[in-house]
């Protein structure tokens, strides 16, 4: 635990989250230690103007490097400042009209898009067709051969964006030998913030249209397709695996049975009673109440309403019974599947063995633990191991050995 926000579970979260990034190049240990210790405990804005100005400091930074000619020094400066300003923005949703929600992304979003133009070209940026828009995502390749290799697919959940989507997978993935595709869903990113695309539980539909571009990639191996989902990602992934079978593997990350269960269990027994009741404003007076002295809760009520698209916690909850591997879906899963578990999960305790047990295709229920710092949701902070076990995973699975992927 990190000793500033030993009394905040969430900000010391977010803190660790983002400073796993350091094994990547998307963070950096001195700087983050030194302005967590500006942050008051649960105080949204000033966690807002604390990363924001770190972020700030080193874009500012990185435009030096780049004018001068320091390109590497650049490009691993606007790695950073994109965490720090996409950190910066994460608590801000309880006021869905702030204009900075909006602002920061995109500071946060063209920080990374340029340091993927100095990476070159194996960094790119694409656009997923989907139902009369388009998906913003990134394509990583092993090489620039054109040479068709494994790919894994790889969206995130519930709070995720696609920048950081790199540090969670696909810098791992072009190491091992496989390209990967990223992208921002519904209820994601600038989706969510720029077209107004809130959360869909039928993310199978989402994933099709992932696997449809691919598909038209010479650089794609066809037959060698991965899918993997981040936290709430886990339901999405899995559901996504039910229905759209064009995928050799797939990696819950960690694996979520119910979402509507895990939410419900974060709230007070007489909030969940009234809403079971019909009687929907106690219910809402009570979170409500109750959420401004629990930084965790209250996140989780102000972003759930935000990317649901709900007009309170209530309709919240009600929309969250969609997602669920209840009723059938799991059992329709016919794809191997990896389903990774946080011996710490502060959000889906338990839930990785209800949705190992319910899947009736081959598969794997991997605990990581609090002897490997591992033990918090998604393995934040020990990016490393989690990386290890989900390519040798991959690599058995698929049958694969690094002298095939050459």
């Amino acid at each position: 635990m990190i000793v500033q926000f030993k009394d905040d579970m969430s900000f010391a979260f977010e803190f660790v989250r983002n400073l796993g990034f350091m094994y990547y190049g998307g963070s950096d240990l001195g700087e983050m230690i030194v302005t967590s210790k500006k942050v008051k405990l649960g105080d949204f804005e000033s966690w807002f103007t604390e990363w924001d100005a770190l972020g700030r400091r080193i874009l500012e930074r990185a435009n030096v490097f780049l004018a001068a000619g320091h390109n590497e020094s650049a490009r691993t400066s606007y790695l950073r400042a994109s965490t720090y300003l996409r950190m910066a923005e994460f608590y801000l949703h309880g006021n869905p009209n702030d204009p900075r929600i909006l602002s920061e992304a995109r500071e946060s979003q063209k920080a990374y898009a340029e340091a993927a133009k100095l990476t070159g070209p194996t960094w790119e940026p694409i656009d997923i067709p989907y139902e009369g828009t388009t998906l913003p995502g990134y394509f990583y390749k092993v090489d620039n051969s054109g040479k068709p290799r494994p790919t894994l697919l790889f969206h995130g959940g519930y709070d995720s964006s696609l920048e950081e989507l790199y540090f969670f997978a696909a810098a791992a993935a072009v190491r091992h030998g496989y390209n990967c595709l990223t992208w921002d869903g519904p209820g994601q990113g600038l989706p969510l913030r720029e077209q107004k695309l809130a959360f869909r539980y039928d993310w199978e539909k989402v994933v099709t249209a992932a696997v449809d571009y691919a598909l038209t990639r010479p650089d794609v191996d066809g037959n060698n397709l991965v899918l993997k989902g981040m936290s709430l990602g886990g339901y999405f992934a899995a559901r996504a695996a039910a229905f759209e079978h064009r995928f050799q593997a797939v990696v819950l990350f960690d694996g979520v049975y119910d979402f509507f269960e895990s939410v419900k269990s974060a709230i007070p027994e007489d909030a969940l009673a009234a809403f079971e009741a019909g009687d929907l404003s106690r219910c809402e007076e009570i979170v409500y109440r109750e959420m401004q002295g629990n930084t965790t809760m209250r996140w989780m009520v102000e972003n759930g309403i935000w990317t649901f698209g709900a007009s309170g916690f209530a309709d919240f909850l009600e929309k969250t019974m969609s997602y669920t591997l209840k009723d059938g879906v799991a059992e329709k899963i016919r794809t191997p599947c990896l389903v990774m578990d946080a011996e710490g999960d502060m959000f889906f305790k338990g839930q990785p063995q209800r949705v190992r047990d319910a899947i009736n295709a081959p598969r794997l229920l991997y605990a990581f633990t609090a002897a490997d710092g591992a033990e918090n949701h998604c393995q934040s902070g020990e990016l490393s191991f989690k990386d290890e076990v989900v390519f040798n995973w991959l690599d058995e699975t698929l049958k694969l050995h690094d002298g095939r992927r050459a």
